[in-house]
Parts: structure tokens; C-alpha cells; sequence
């Protein structure tokens, strides 16, 4: 009995160790999650308006030819995964590797990781990324996120992919974050005949230097950045929600353990006590 009761309270301090590391691990994520929701809501004014400009160029101009609307005809997809830099986020990384794989299916495919743990992913999958350069993704700036831009459209350009996918997180609300997978190349969506119809009077007024064209094809790049850095910090949002949310179901789970230990304890120790009094009282008989 006693030797039960011991084991008892040290699980008991074990899980009271536990549950201060979680704590702490909840209060670290949520005082990173209120810079980072502030950060992904200031940039997303930023590709909005690029796209609103793209939109404006292919809407007046009827021969609309750039390579950045078309498909090239090759197969082959560039995935930019966006992913968490540490575990205990509960399945926040499982979920969206999850929907690159059913999005991927057999197709043939090169991965652009951006985040420690989808570099790891897809190192045992023996996928070989273009490149390991942006492992932690809280360092990665906008810079990056050109220099990231310039070289897939540089290779989109040539020919080399046939498709540009932005697979990360959708920062929804503290409670939700959802996995998203985004076509960015070919652009989608520019010819707008209701855009077209609303600006008619504002475009003409507007003259391209040297050609629509060329800035059109200059513009691709800045959005394709703008797009790839606003996801950057949703995800990095999205990765803090999910793990304050976990450390505090853990939390919870733990504190909820700790009370059903300590009535364990507490009944171990009764009949403890119960025990001795029966065998004093036993004892006490037989004199």
C-alpha cells in the first residue's frame, strides 16, 4: 500500500512539472500570436491592391498574351509549402502536409519548404526541395520572399513548371486555422468582366511605359512576393493559435489528472489508515 501511494505522488509531481511547461508554452504563444495576427493583417492590403492592378492592365487590353496567364503545358507543379518550425502544435502540420499530398496525388512535383518542419517531411519522403534555405519561417523577410518570387517566375517563364501552387494555413479566428492550397501560376481569375465594365472610364486615362505588358509582367513578381510573404505570416499566426490552443487543452488535461491522482491518493492513504487502526484495535483484543 505504501509502495502504491508513493508511486501516486510521484506521478502526481510529474504531472505537475508537465502542466507548468505547457503553461508556460501557452503563455509564450500567446503573447508572439498578437504581433504576428497584427503583422499578417497589415500585408494583405499589399497584394490586394497588386492584384486589383494586374486586373486592371489584362482587363484593357483585348490581347491580353502574357506568359504568367497561360498554362506552359508541362506537367510538372512547384509547390511553395509553408509550414510550422516546432511540434506540439496538435495536427497543425500533419493537416497541411495532408492536403498537399491529396492535392498532389501522383503527379510529378518540386517543393519549395519554407519552415523547419516541412524541410524534415520532406526528407524522409526523399523529395528533394529546390531549396533548404528558409528553415525557420519567423526569420524569413521580404526580401526573401522576392528573392523566392523572382526565381519561379524566372523558371515559369522558361518553361519549367507547368503550375504554381501556395500551400499554408488560413489564420480564421483563434479557434480555427484552416489548410489551404492556392493556384498562383498561371494567375487566375484576371479577366473580369464586371471590373472591366466598372473601371472603363479610369482605365483610359491610364498610359504603361513603356507597354502594358512589360509592367504587367514586372507587377507579377511584387504580387507573387506580396502573396508568398502575407501567407508567411498567416501561418506563422495560424502555427501560434494552434499550439496556445493545444498547450491549453494539455493544460487542462493535466490538471484534470492531477485531481483524479490526487483522489487516488487520498483513497490509498484512507485505507491505509483504515488498516493500521484495524490491526491496533486487533492487537489491542488479543492482550
Amino acid at each position: 500500500m505504501a509502495s502504491n501511494m508513493k508511486a501516486v505522488k510521484t506521478r502526481i509531481k510529474s504531472v505537475q512539472n508537465t502542466m507548468q511547461i505547457t503553461r508556460a508554452m501557452e503563455l509564450v504563444a500567446s503573447s508572439k500570436l498578437r504581433k504576428a495576427k497584427e503583422r499578417a493583417e497589415t500585408c494583405k492590403p499589399y497584394f490586394q491592391e497588386l492584384h486589383r492592378a494586374l486586373q486592371e492592365i489584362a482587363n484593357g487590353n483585348t490581347d491580353f498574351t502574357s506568359v504568367f496567364a497561360k498554362e506552359t503545358g508541362v506537367e510538372q507543379t512547384c509547390y511553395i509549402v509553408i509550414g510550422g518550425d516546432r511540434g506540439l502544435a496538435g495536427g497543425y502540420n500533419n493537416n497541411l502536409f495532408k492536403l498537399m499530398e491529396e492535392d498532389r496525388g501522383d503527379k510529378n512535383c518540386v517543393v519549395v519548404p519554407i519552415g523547419k518542419k516541412p524541410i524534415e517531411y520532406y526528407r524522409r519522403k526523399k523529395i528533394n526541395p529546390l531549396t533548404e534555405r528558409f528553415e525557420l519561417v519567423a526569420d524569413v523577410s521580404v526580401s526573401d520572399c522576392f528573392t523566392i518570387a523572382k526565381l519561379l517566375c524566372a523558371a515559369y517563364r522558361e518553361g519549367v513548371y507547368g503550375h504554381l501552387k501556395l500551400v499554408y494555413t488560413r489564420f480564421q479566428s483563434m479557434l480555427s486555422q484552416i489548410p489551404d492550397v492556392v493556384n498562383v501560376l498561371p494567375l487566375p481569375d484576371l479577366m473580369d468582366p464586371e471590373l472591366a465594365e466598372k473601371h472603363e472610364p479610369v482605365r483610359k486615362l491610364i498610359e504603361y511605359d513603356p507597354d502594358p505588358m512589360t509592367v504587367f509582367d514586372a507587377i507579377v513578381p511584387e504580387y507573387l512576393a506580396g502573396l508568398i510573404y502575407s501567407a508567411v505570416c498567416e501561418s506563422l499566426a495560424s502555427e501560434l493559435a494552434a499550439r496556445r490552443n493545444a498547450m491549453d487543452n494539455a493544460t487542462k488535461n493535466a490538471e484534470e489528472m492531477i485531481e483524479t491522482l490526487n483522489l487516488q491518493y487520498n483513497r490509498a492513504r484512507q485505507s491505509s489508515i483504515t488498516q493500521e487502526i484495524t490491526e491496533i484495535i486487533a492487537g489491542a483484543e488479543e492482550l
